[in-house]
This record gives C-alpha cells, structure tokens and sequence, in this order.
C-alpha cells in the first residue's frame, strides 16, 4: 500500500492508543466488531479501509472521520489556508472581558507550537473560523473586531 495508507494508519493507531486501547482491547470493546487482527492490519497500512468502515471507526472511536485524515490532504474549501498575523503585544492590552476567548486561544498555540516570542502569531483562515464561533459572529464580522481592536492590521480585511 501506498504512503497515504500508512499516513492514515499511523492516524488510527494514534487515536486508539489516545485512548489507551490496545488492539485486542478494541475488540473486546467493539464485542468482536473490530478484529485486533483487521484494525492492525490497517494500521499498518497493509489493508485498504473503505470509507464506510473509516466512518464505522471513527464513530466507535468517537472523534469526527476528519480526525482521522492524514494531514495536508483534505481540502478545506474553496478558500486558501490564509495566514493571519495577531498582533500579541496589542492583545496584552485590552480588557480581558473583550478579548479572553482569543487570549486563550492564542495562548493554547504558542502552548502548542512552543512559540513564545510575545510579538505576533500566525494563525489560519479555520483559527479564525472557530474563534467566530466562540465570538458567535462571521469570520468577516470578527476580522472586522479584530482590526477595530487593533490585533489585526487593517489589509487583513479579505478584499471581494
């Protein structure tokens, strides 16, 4: 099998043990559903998975069949995976009761990518998508905040 394969496989084996299963607990847990001997072989990448057993896996694992994709081969949309630059310095100045769920959020990526240089951070288009769900506006509507707030320089603003 190809690269994608064993991308793919090393996904699912990440998830289980994620979950501290081992394969032959995933088949007690499944009750004999998902054989040790199946999932490891796709796993391994030496079995083909159909989309509807992935979907099947994904369900019984319990995380979204997105999750386990292998990076950088699901198209996201239409739109390009645009990088925004967050100004952290202006961030650090405003009231914490306008701009927490973003200072949390920012602060969870530098977490992440042991980033912590306290000047800008770079952040994606779908970053910015789940910060407007959590600010319940559009992600136009909160570009808009965010330059209003100074966090986000003014040609951040998508142009039509």
């Amino acid at each position: 099998m190809g690269d994608y394969a064993k991308a793919l496989g090393g996904k699912l084996r990440a998830i289980r043990q994620q979950q501290g299963l081992s394969l032959h607990g995933v088949e007690q847990k499944s009750g004999g559903r998902w054989k040790a001997v199946v999932v490891g072989s796709y796993e391994r990448g030496d079995r083909a998975v159909t989309v509807q057993k992935l979907a099947e896996l994904a369900d019984f694992y319990g995380v979204p069949v997105a999750e386990l994709l292998p990076e950088g081969r699901v198209p996201s949309g239409s739109e390009p995976a645009t990088k925004i630059v967050i100004n952290l310095e202006r961030l650090q100045q405003l009231p914490a009761d306008k701009v927490g769920p973003l200072a949390r959020y920012a602060a969870a990526i530098q977490s992440q990518r042991g980033d912590y240089n306290g000047k800008v951070l770079s952040i994606r288009a779908e970053d910015l998508r789940s910060l407007s769900i959590i600010y319940d506006m559009t992600p136009g509507e909160l570009t808009d905040q965010l330059i209003e707030w100074g966090v986000l320089p003014p040609e951040a603003r998508p142009t039509a």
